[in-house]
């Protein structure tokens, strides 16, 4: 009897020290498997770290990026990645943005690197992206979650203006030196049209295009959004100037009305992003609150 009882202890011993050693070598197996990823803007990092997942390089940047990453290898800024750095990480995708994508998809692709651009001009474009990163990484559940709080609190924003007269808006992106128009296929463009407001650029294909004052003029916009591209301080300065030395300027309603508003770059950027809910709620403000 005690033969039996010492074979059957022995026995389960020898089954449970399997069972842990496969658990062990599961483990092990999908550590291995997990998909080396490089994300190269702030965006898109934050949104990894919502879906909560691992990175071997994030972007070099001097916005605050999620404690999870904070010992992460930097590869360079989102503009200008640096190509040497991220072929040393050996990553599986390198993650960028479509509105980055002409300038650089062809060092990627020379580099030898798999890079993915993902769309970010509009919210609901991200929100489609942020499925399938959900899906291309087993985070569904995450992404779904995700998805649903932003679109609660877009919803909100669209219920309160769904009622209110339509502003026709005017939005310039400048960048050291120059600025440009926005459509509404820019992020930017997205944000107005969702919060109500009609831009008076319409009909194009592109995000951006060179100004016209004349034909701004005549659009006679009821609001002027100036965005802000890199160096914030100049570009707003830059705009200054050029309100107060161009005389077409003085003849828009929107500046005889007090109705020009800088928009914060940190809040407002090229791309869509999460804090997407936060700049709804301010450009809601500066299209209604006069």
């Amino acid at each position: 009897m005690k033969k039996i009882i010492v074979i059957c202890i022995a026995t389960v011993l020898f089954l449970m020290g399997c069972s842990n050693e496969e658990a062990a070598e599961k483990q092990t197996t999908q550590k291995e498997q997990a998909p080396k990823i490089v994300s190269t803007t702030v965006a898109i990092t934050e949104i990894m770290d919502e879906l909560d997942l691992p990175l071997v390089g994030i972007p070099t940047s001097s916005k605050k990026l999620p404690e999870r990453y904070a010992k992460v290898e930097q590869v360079g800024s989102p503009m200008g990645p640096d190509l040497e750095i991220i072929r040393m990480l050996k990553p599986d995708v390198v993650l960028s943005t479509k509105t980055l994508e002409a300038d650089l998809k062809a060092g990627f692709a020379g580099a030898d690197l798999q890079a993915d651009f993902l769309d970010f001009t509009s919210i609901d474009s991200m929100q489609t992206e942020i499925s399938k990163l959900g899906k291309d990484f087993d985070r569904t559940e995450e992404a779904t979650k995700l998805n649903e709080d932003l679109s609660t609190k877009i919803n909100q924003v669209k219920k309160r203006v769904s009622k209110k007269k339509q502003p026709s808006v005017l939005i310039l992106m400048g960048v050291p030196g120059s600025y440009l128009v926005v459509t509404e296929n820019a992020y930017i463009g997205d944000l107005v049209k969702i919060a109500g407001g009609k831009n008076v650029i319409t009909n194009q294909k592109v995000e951006y295009l060179a100004s016209n004052t004349e034909y701004l003029q005549n659009a006679n916009p009821d609001i002027i959004l100036r965005a802000a591209h890199g160096m914030p301080a100049e570009v707003v300065k830059m705009f200054d100037e050029e309100f107060k030395t161009n005389d077409t300027w003085k003849h828009f309603d929107a500046v005889k009305n007090n109705r020009v508003y800088d928009l914060d770059e940190n809040l407002f950027g090229m791309t869509a992003s999460l804090n997407a809910p936060a700049a709804l709620l301010e450009m809601e403000k500066m299209l209604y609150d006069n």
